[in-house]
């Protein structure tokens, strides 16, 4: 609405005022009938029978027997009048909580208008949009481009041109699996190019195990995974990593999305229950956890809103947690709404407690040999106490050096050499006896075949306690019990969910839950898979809040693609590989990056996708790719993961420095980015100045950012000392001690093309320089010379 507009509402209001500019709906009156009305007119209440959310309710009759809504006539409507009287008993909404004159003002111009109540997209059925007719058909290989073509010719946008075939192998093998291709591999894609070339390489692409790798680290940003607890003492999260190899496991292997989500939400609960289906229960473990909270109960459900925030933003793309003390100012999601989903996963434990974890989400995946595990375990722990308690009688005798000393790293020194001096005979012969029985004990115990556990639902309440709505979130104070139920904006609905039998293990709500969120008909899951999808691929969601689909989110650029992708998703089994194959197969992804001035002048930020976007390599792509250049990268898949040498300064930032921080072999530390260890307390420096998310909450998408840091860290740091030494050493090994065919041969791995005579020039000069002026060695000025060829833009930028 416009400032003159606004200006005369507030002094003029006239019969039958209109206002040139048109009032949106969905993202100005909906917003604002849910902050302002839904409190008493909304789904909860409905004082004088008026119901704020329904138009119908809006335009009928009330109980008082005025015409709330006359559509094309504000003056003659009660909701204008009632908003505006100076009446303070009759104004609405009551006790002075009046509305602003620009608030006023929307609604009025809102029902000049003729009051249009159109829902919010994502709030609605995904339609089946049949692609457009479009003028032009030469630039167009799958229906993706007709959308995105139609939207540009009513726009006056034309094409990029398409990217050079050794720009595109590029783009794809980074995009899909995270690694550059080598010179002879862009060499021999682009030899013979074709449609039918570029076909086979994006089949063969998906085909690697390497895509789980890349593709994996979009889903774990999304569900906050790490592997430790966060707080102070941040412990790690034992078999986190279990989690991580299943999603890795679950991309590569194409599960149908559906299944995907089946498995995270309930796979205790579903009717083929195995070791995939528990470890992918590990989803509501990922979670921060403290381990000595002040207010336990506060605590616990802190815990559910993580899991039903998280939730509701990777699934729905809804921020449900806004509900959590009073109903979403935005949306129009209720607290009712919100503490119906914490009834979903009231069985749901909270983490442990500080002196037992385990219990709660250790599953143990062979419980034949769990009882034996225990009890040698035990034994081995009663004698490990006897054997403290004699070890500390003879400490207290000791001189006060000694008995310091024991309280640290020189401990066993100090008690093999001191111990059986401050001991009589009978006593140190009876501690020899036990220390005998302690070996025996745990030979015993590394006897038996080995406990294999995950990260999961270990422990579940059959018989959840009631859920009530909480007043301000506050689990001190109840409200109305609520059941389990589905939000009423994506269809509502109450199901009815059987009472646990007496030998349940669990409540078996998890599983309605997760067959709505999996449902065909379901509004909002297969939207919000897509999008996250594009976005990975274009630098951008064509819904720019991966997260939000709710009012205050972005609206999509192109609204009938996010549901044609959504429809083929479902259409072909819920297979994300094949969203991933039409988008690479698109000429909307095989677009350059090259800037048209028409089409900059026109849509500056590229939301028509008249161009591809130029990307910075993600922290993990950066990462891998320098290991890939150099020749170090270790390509071993899965397990525990690596820990990367950290400085004493980085460590030292721990509440205490240097705890569970572990130490790799060399060759462990060269293994891919998603593989690191994920400490909360603790990001690994170059990552982390590479935009690697914070971990305590989803992250829809990564800031992209350039700054002074990301220089200094890729030129100063040892990590890149080390690799651009180990990049001198292959152009040594591979074209041996010729200058010119090693600058030539690093402008080519690190390119994956030849480098121009002006470039291969550039790094001779550099090496001149660095040896007659600055007087480094022939070695030290051939290593600065691949140092830098590592920090070109054409390396760190994806066209």
């Amino acid at each position: 609405m416009t400032r003159r507009c606004l200006l005369l509402l507030a002094f003029a209001w006239g019969p039958g005022w209109t206002c040139a500019e048109d009032v949106n709906f969905a993202s100005q009156i909906q917003p604002l009938l849910a902050r302002r009305c839904y409190a008493c007119h909304g789904p909860e209440q409905q004082q004088s029978g008026l119901r704020f959310d329904q138009r119908e309710s809006l335009l009928a009759t009330p109980d008082s027997g005025d015409t709330v809504v006359d559509p094309g006539n504000p003056d003659g409507s009660s909701l204008i009048l009632r908003i505006t009287s100076d009446d303070l008993s009759n104004r609405m909404p009551p006790e002075g909580n009046a509305l602003t004159d620009t608030e006023v003002a929307l609604l009025r111009n809102w029902i000049a208008q003729g009051a249009p109540y159109e829902r919010h997209w994502a709030f609605q059925p995904i339609t089946q949009p049949i692609p457009p007719i479009v003028q032009r058909l030469e630039s167009i290989s799958i229906p993706i481009d007709l959308f995105v073509q139609s939207r540009l010719e009513k726009a006056g946008i034309g094409w990029s041109d398409p990217a050079e075939p050794a720009v595109l192998v590029r783009r794809a093998f980074m995009d899909v699996v995270g690694l550059p291709p080598s010179p002879e591999v862009v060499a021999r894609w682009t030899g013979a190019w074709s449609d039918e070339t570029y076909q086979q390489l994006v089949e063969d692409l998906l085909a690697s195990p390497a895509m789980g790798e890349r593709w994996a680290r979009m889903w774990l940003d999304v569900v906050r995974y790490a592997e430790s607890n966060s707080f102070e003492r941040d412990n790690p999260k034992p078999n986190a990593w279990k989690y991580r190899d299943w999603v890795i496991r679950s991309f590569n292997s194409d599960k149908p999305y559906d299944r995907f989500v089946r498995e995270q939400i309930a796979g205790d609960e579903l009717d083929e229950v195995n070791l995939e289906t528990l470890t992918a229960t590990g989803y509501y473990r990922l979670g921060i956890w403290d381990d000595e909270p002040a207010d336990p109960l506060q605590a616990q459900f802190d815990e559910y809103d993580d899991l039903v925030s998280t939730t509701s933003q990777a699934f729905l793309g809804l921020t449900m947690g806004c509900a959590r003390c009073h109903d979403h100012k935005i949306d129009p999601l209720t607290q009712r709404d919100y503490y119906s989903m914490v009834a979903f996963m009231r069985d749901v434990t909270s983490y442990g407690t500080r002196s037992d974890q385990e219990s709660n989400n250790q599953l143990d995946l062979r419980p034949d040999i769990v009882e034996e595990h225990k009890r040698a375990q035990s034994k081995v722990n009663r004698l490990k106490r006897r054997l403290e308690k004699m070890e500390q009688a003879a400490i207290e005798k000791m001189p006060a050096p000694d008995q310091r000393a024991t309280e640290g790293p020189e401990r066993e020194a100090v008690l093999n050499a001191k111990l059986k001096d401050f001991m009589d005979g009978d006593t140190w012969q009876a501690y020899s006896q036990q220390k005998q029985e302690l070996v025996a004990a745990q030979h015993e115990l590394n006897a038996l075949p080995p406990r294999i556990t995950t990260l999961g639902l270990a422990r579940l309440e059959s018989r959840p306690p009631a859920t009530f709505v909480l007043h301000r979130g506050s689990p001190h104070s109840h409200g109305a019990e609520v059941s389990p139920a589905f939000p009423e904006l994506l269809g509502g609905g109450n199901p009815e969910i059987s009472p646990a039998g007496e030998d349940a293990r669990s409540a078996g709500r998890r599983r309605v839950l997760a067959e709505w969120l999996a449902a065909e008909d379901n509004w909002l899951t297969a939207r919000v898979i897509v999008n996250r999808i594009w976005q990975h691929y274009f630098g951008r969601g064509i819904v720019r809040s991966p997260n939000n689909f709710g009012l205050m989110g972005h609206p999509p650029t192109h609204p009938e693609l996010v549901d044609f992708l959504a429809t083929e998703l479902i259409r072909n089994d819920w297979s994300l590989k094949h969203v991933h194959r039409q988008i690479l197969l698109s000429a909307t992804y095989r677009r350059s990056t090259q800037n048209l001035d028409a089409a900059v002048a026109a849509d500056p930020e590229n939301n028509l996708f008249w161009r591809q976007n130029l990307r910075r390599l993600s922290a993990e792509q950066l990462r891998d790719a320098i290991l890939t250049t150099t020749g170090q990268l270790n390509l071993a898949q899965a397990g525990p993961p690596m820990y990367p040498e950290l400085s004493a300064e980085v460590l030292a930032s721990q509440s205490q420095p240097g705890r569970n921080w572990e130490r790799s072999s060399a060759s462990e530390q060269a293994r891919r980015s998603v593989y690191i260890h994920v400490k909360r307390s603790l990001p690994v420096p170059l990552l982390s100045v590479f935009d690697f998310p914070e971990t305590d909450v989803a992250c829809e998408a990564r800031f992209l950012t350039v700054q002074p840091g990301q220089a200094l860290s890729l030129l100063n740091s040892h990590w890149m000392q080390q690799q651009s030494l180990a990049l001198l050493g292959r152009l040594e090994r591979e074209v041996g001690q010729d200058l010119q065919r090693q600058a030539e041969r690093c402008l080519e791995l690190v390119q994956g093309v030849p480098g121009t005579p002006e470039d291969v020039g550039s790094l001779l000069r550099l090496v001149d320089h660095l040896q007659h002026q600055l007087h480094l060695d022939d070695t030290e000025a051939r290593r600065r010379m691949c140092l830098v060829a590592l920090n070109l833009n054409s390396f760190l930028y994806l066209e």
